[in-house]
């Protein structure tokens, strides 16, 4: 199984595709899609669109595996990720794929069994599953392979 993990921003976009055979994982292809800032809006999500395109094209998932929001504080913010985040989950949608979400705190749950655990907890915790001598930067990269790790564990579960 391939799976697309998705941290959705509209500054950055992390991304992670990870191979899931006979119980182990390996990392495809990560980063981040960063579009600049003070550009519009239409421009950045376009930005995204095309760059995510042509990852899915060059990876060839079958599922997108995306962090749902969660705000509590800062509406603009949450406005701005909830645009990428759309622009991401239609960009799978297109693509013909799977689209599971999953929250920060199931995440969590799920890499660490701690629902609050903190970032360098899940990153080790996204390096160990991986193999990994690093832990994959940036910090949305990271993120976003944690939630195509998350998708795996959860399906194994079922």
């Amino acid at each position: 199984m391939r799976i697309i993990g998705i941290d959705p921003g509209t500054g950055i976009l992390g991304f992670g595709v990870v191979d899931f055979e006979g119980g182990t994982a390996k990392m495809v292809d990560a980063g981040a899609i960063k579009t600049p800032a003070h550009t519009p809006l239409d421009e950045r999500l376009e930005e995204i669109f095309d760059g995510l395109t042509d990852i899915i094209k060059d990876t060839k998932p079958s599922v997108m595996s995306i962090e749902k929001l969660f705000f509590a504080r800062n509406v603009t913010t949450a406005m701005s990720v909830s645009h990428a985040r759309g622009v991401a989950m239609l960009t799978g949608r297109k693509a013909k794929l799977e689209i599971t979400e999953y929250t920060p705190m199931q995440i969590k749950q799920t890499l660490t069994g701690y629902g609050k655990a903190d970032k360098k907890q899940v990153q080790e915790m996204v390096r160990m599953h991986l193999g990994l001598r690093d832990v994959p930067k940036p910090d949305d990269c990271a993120d976003a392979l944690a939630a195509a790790i998350t998708h795996y564990l959860m399906q194994r579960v079922k």
